[in-house]
């Protein structure tokens, strides 16, 4: 807008209320009982209260009641050229942020009437000359920090208001929003400043006649909360019809997409509109709105900026994001942002201080332009390496009908919900909804939510609920602990944490379940979800059956089958398909968060386990030869771009290593976009179910594209939709998902077995993986004897070093004896050579690990024996 046209709308709405007998005898304020206020009524009522507010110019506290002399006083203080503080009325039941402020003068209601007290107080520093009305933020009654805003502010907005909802002279706007909340006293602005009239029922929505009332009133449009709109829906408003009723509005809290979406089908088959609108009380009242012909299908958006108004989307930085469809806080800019917050008397001198008002808001443009709010930055917490939005649970649950309310912190959240539901089921569908495990959820009916005055939820009273509701932490037992810190060296742990939220691997979690067995006997279901400090107090059960993991028992039995296959002369394949297809079961079971952070780092750290032994035989290897086989220094060599008899690359038994390391690249890779981590978040099973068919595309198609023979076999596009398919199978929750992943599996290990196989071996290598894909999905947890988990869960525990050292027995440790032995026999010592190497190595890096954290907490105990003050003292000079 130019400067010229500002100044136009800036005058034009700054002269709104000396002008408000120019609209003359058209209807201004109507009550219920049609009785009518006229503007040349207003007028001359403003003129004549305004002298009473006598004195410099000062700061005038209005009890803001809605009725006509809270009106009026309001109008007749700004003419006397004072400040307005606008106080919630007294029956709101909230203390008074306003005297903090030291008022010159008051108006409210002694003893049944209004009154004008003053003056109150004597010689007090005179507000800015462009301070015109405080509010309390977002409506709230109860604290002593106040928005500034000035007379542009007001006027300004007011203007853009009504032009981008057209309002004219002709209009008649049904006020319910109390006038002490910048909503409600915006829309007393926007009306008056174009010569419309208001009709003010003066009681509550539920009232038995506040429909006949509405009907009768003639009003043309209707602004609410969404608190608004639920009452709306009790009282059976869609059920009647309003001929003169031109649109509805909606702002002050995200309302539910299926209501907007109710509301605008429902308004535009009576030829009315629907603006679902947004804004903040430091912006005056109104930044943004969806454009009534855009709104069908964008009901989950905020829209466009105001008239005169412009959004940004910025990161952590401050740095604009130009990106569409990436997320950062939203900063509006416009003439109506406040001059900022006042806490004292003191502040109301100053003058404006911001150009752009950073909402808090966490936002995305979309490429239509229109913008969309997915969070507020105060309203997250970061638990297991995931940004949660409280407000996108709230959202997830209202798309299953529950009406709820989430709280929290960075060590758990709260759901406090309506209704009947039952509190177990809130918790799951919030795990659901947020990747993270019940042991970081709670859940609690209320019979009704606490509210501000504003109709908003009061998220302070539930936080104070939720504090009083949390559990003592038994803090006896530190062996547990001790445990995770070993594990989990050289990161450090805390009693809050948990193997999820730690980011652990399923080499991990096969070594905690050996370390938990030996300390509580028999380790609980889902103990990887339970924080250290649960699993502390769990008490030691001693049974003759230990329950564990189908996938460790696979584990383990995939790696034997491994070095079966690769010395016996009838070898048994499908343990390294198997394998990949635990990489991708446990990559979704445990690192799913991580993941949908986007944080890659946290995937591939775990990856140094792996890469440190397997550099170290490529090392060996390249000084045996004395060459450096730079294919399997890259992590390249499975597919074929050099040969080992040239040593161009280490063995292809190493294989798996680079095709495992590529694999997690793969995955980092698809969710770093955030389409895919949005889409993976909201539909599990369906995002696993599209990148299996794709996987499997690229299986089909290779050998076409890609003729590289027999060595294909290793290559990532090659075994790639085995780990999908181990994917899908840790996230199919329902009978029906893991049926059709089943069917899905069957057909393909089917089809690659008996249709496209060219011997046995392959026959059964497919055919075996049926089995393991039906006992991921049907049999998850198996009772094996106590005995029978001692052999299981080190061989699971070791697997990875078994499988790159176990051919150093044959081809290496054992090579000067074969002549001597008879084939049997020296193929029985590979075998169980090869595991026992394995498990020595694996019980080499636990001692290692071990030694590790026990002298990180030797360093850091005479730390922690420094108390509070000798720490203060220490960090004094500083």
């Amino acid at each position: 807008m130019g400067a010229r046209g500002k100044q136009r709308r800036s005058r034009m709405s700054l002269s709104f209320i000396a002008d408000l007998a120019k609209w003359g005898d058209r209807p201004a304020l109507v009550f219920s009982g049609q009785r009518v206020v006229t503007y040349r009524e207003l007028g001359e009522r403003v003129t004549r209260q305004a002298p009473s507010f006598r004195g410099p110019r000062g700061l005038v506290a209005i009890e803001a009641e809605l009725s006509e002399h809270a009106i009026v006083a309001y109008l007749a203080a700004l003419t006397a050229g004072h400040a307005v503080a606008m106080q919630a009325p007294k029956n709101a039941a909230a203390g008074s942020w306003v005297d903090a402020f030291d008022p010159d003068h008051a108006f409210r209601r002694i003893d049944g009437r209004w009154r004008t007290e003053q003056p109150l107080r004597q010689n007090g520093s005179a507000p800015h000359s462009e301070l015109a009305v405080m509010l309390s933020t977002s409506g709230s009654t109860g604290c002593g920090k106040a928005v500034r805003l000035s007379r542009e502010n007001i006027s300004v907005n007011a203007a853009s208001i009504a032009d981008y909802l057209g309002l004219t002279a002709d209009d008649r706007g049904c006020l319910i929003l109390p006038l002490h909340y910048s909503y409600g006293l915006s829309v007393l602005n926007s009306h008056l400043a174009v010569g419309a009239s208001l009709y003010i029922p003066g009681g509550s929505i539920l009232d038995t006649d506040f429909l006949e009332g509405l009907a009768a009133s003639d009003s043309t449009n209707l602004a609410g909360v969404p608190y608004s709109y639920e009452l709306l829906e009790k009282v059976g408003f869609r059920d009647r019809r309003f001929p003169r009723l031109r649109f509805m509005t909606v702002a002050g809290g995200r309302l539910s997409p299926d209501v907007i979406r109710l509301y605008n089908d429902h308004l535009k088959a009576q030829g009315a509109a629907f603006f679902a609108m947004y804004g903040q009380t430091e912006a005056t009242a109104r930044i943004a709105y969806v454009p009534p012909v855009l709104l069908a299908g964008n009901e989950d958006r905020i829209g466009v900026a105001i008239p005169g108004g412009r959004l940004l989307i910025e990161n952590e930085s401050g740095a604009p994001i130009e990106n569409d469809g990436v997320a950062g806080e939203l900063v509006y800019h416009g003439p109506n942002v406040m001059m900022g917050y006042a806490t004292s008397r003191d502040d109301l001198c100053r003058g404006a201080e911001l150009t752009e008002l950073r909402t808090g808001d966490l936002a995305m443009r979309h490429a239509d332009g229109l913008f969309q709010i997915v969070g507020r930055m105060k309203r997250i917490s970061k638990i297991a390496g995931l940004r949660i939005a409280h407000d996108v649970l709230e959202a997830a649950l209202e798309r299953r009908g529950i009406t709820a309310s989430v709280v929290g912190d960075d060590a758990g959240l709260h759901a406090f919900y309506a209704g009947s539901r039952d509190a177990e089921e809130i918790r799951r569908f919030l795990a659901q909804a947020s990747g993270l495990t019940l042991s970081h959820l709670k859940a609690t009916p209320l019979a009704e939510m606490p509210r501000l005055a504003s109709g908003k939820v009061d998220y302070n009273a539930l936080n104070m609920a939720a504090r009083q509701a949390a559990a003592n932490v038994d803090d006896d037992n530190g062996g547990i602990e001790e445990l995770f810190a070993q594990v989990f060296y050289p990161k450090r742990v805390k009693r809050s944490d948990s193997f999820v939220s730690l980011g652990g691997d399923s080499l991990r979690f096969v070594q905690l379940s050996i370390g938990l067995e030996k300390a509580l006997g028999q380790v609980p279901d889902a103990w990887e979800t339970l924080s250290i400090a649960e699993l502390s107090a769990e008490e030691r059960r001693e049974t003759a059956t230990r329950r564990i993991g189908t996938d460790l028992v696979i584990r383990a039995l995939a790696i034997l089958l491994v070095v079966l296959h690769h010395e016996l002369l009838w070898p048994i394949p499908g343990g390294s398909a198997a394998m990949v297809v635990l990489a991708g079961f446990s990559l979704a079971r445990f690192q799913m968060g991580p993941l949908l952070a986007g944080d890659g780092l946290a995937i591939l750290r775990p990856l140094a386990q792996v890469l440190v032994p397997y550099y170290l035989i490529v090392a060996a290897y390249a000084v045996a030869w004395g060459e450096v086989p730079w294919a399997s220094v890259f992590l390249v060599g499975n597919f074929g771009v050099a040969l080992p008899e040239t040593h161009g690359m280490v063995p292809y038994l190493y294989w798996f290593i680079e095709a495992y390391c590529q694999m997690m690249l793969v995955f980092v890779g698809l969710f770093a976009i955030p389409q895919f981590r949005r889409f993976v978040s909201a539909r599990p099973f369906a995002a696993g179910m599209s990148l299996l068919l794709a996987a499997l595309a690229a299986r089909l198609t290779l050998p076409l594209l890609w003729p590289i023979g027999n060595r294909q076999i290793f290559t990532l596009p090659w075994i790639f939709y085995l780990a999908v398919i181990g994917w899908c199978a840790a996230v199919a929750e329902t009978a029906k998902q893991r049926l059709l992943l089943m069917t899905a599996g069957t057909g393909a290990f089917l089809f690659f077995g008996l249709y496209e196989g060219v011997w046995i071996g392959t026959k059964i290598k497919y055919l075996l993986q049926i089995a393991v894909l039906a006992a991921l999905l049907y049999l998850p947890r198996i009772n094996v004897p106590r005995w029978a988990a001692q052999l299981i869960l080190p061989l699971s525990a070791a697997g990875f070093h078994i499988y790159i050292l176990h051919r150093f027995v044959p081809e290496l440790l054992m090579l000067p004896l074969q002549p001597a032995l008879p084939t049997v026999a020296f193929s029985v010592l590979s075998i169980v050579g090869g595991v026992a190497l394995g498990l020595v190595a694996w019980l080499g890096q636990r001692q290692v690990l071990k030694k590790l954290a026990e002298w990180r907490k030797r360093e850091l105990r005479p730390l922690r024996s420094l108390g509070l003050g000798a720490l203060r003292s220490a960090l004094r000079p500083l």
